[in-house]
This record gives C-alpha cells, structure tokens and sequence, in this order.
C-alpha cells in the first residue's frame, strides 16, 4: 500500500532536498493546486444543481400538462355520460307517456 504524502510532507522534504526555495514554491503551488480543486468542485457543484432545477422544472412543467390533458379527457368523458343520461331519460319519459296514451 502506497502512502501519498501530504503538502507539509511534501514541503519538508522539499525543504531537506533543495532548500528553502524549493520548500516555498511547493507550499505556493500545493496551496494553489487545493485552491483548484476546490473552486473546481464548487463550480461543479453548482453547475450539477442548476442542472438538477432546470430538470425539475422541466419535469413539472410536463406533469402539469399531463395534468391538464388529463382533466379535459375526464371533462369530455363526464359530458358524453351526461349527453347518454338525458337521452336515456328521455326515451324512458317518451316510452312512459306513450304507454299511458294507449
């Protein structure tokens, strides 16, 4: 298993190896490079939950249509039982008084 060392690791030993400015340009650049890292991930972040809304929006915006789509077919279906209600009733009153007309 292979131990990855740490920034001070790292500095220390670049420290012992080639002196203080070697140290300083790796503390510089290891501290630029976890800068990176996380405005990195930050904006990834970020962009991942823009994405996400932009998902959930449109995925609404979807349901709501269904939604609506759905109420005018139940609307349509509830007045065509109406229509077949009424022209039941009246055969039944046509047939009703017809028997009574005999």
């Amino acid at each position: 298993m292979t131990d990855q060392p740490t920034l001070l690791d790292s500095v220390a030993q670049a420290f012992r190896d080639h002196g203080l400015t070697a140290a300083i340009t790796a503390l510089i650049g290891g501290s630029l490079a976890i800068a990176a890292a996380v405005t990195r991930r930050a904006f990834t972040n970020e962009a991942m939950l823009e994405r996400l809304d932009r998902e959930l929006t449109a995925e609404r915006d979807r349901e709501g249509r269904q939604r609506a789509e759905d109420r005018r077919a139940d609307a349509d279906r509830l007045e065509r039982i109406e229509t077949d209600i009424r022209a039941m009733r009246d055969l039944m009153l046509i047939a009703f008084q017809r028997d009574r007309t005999d």
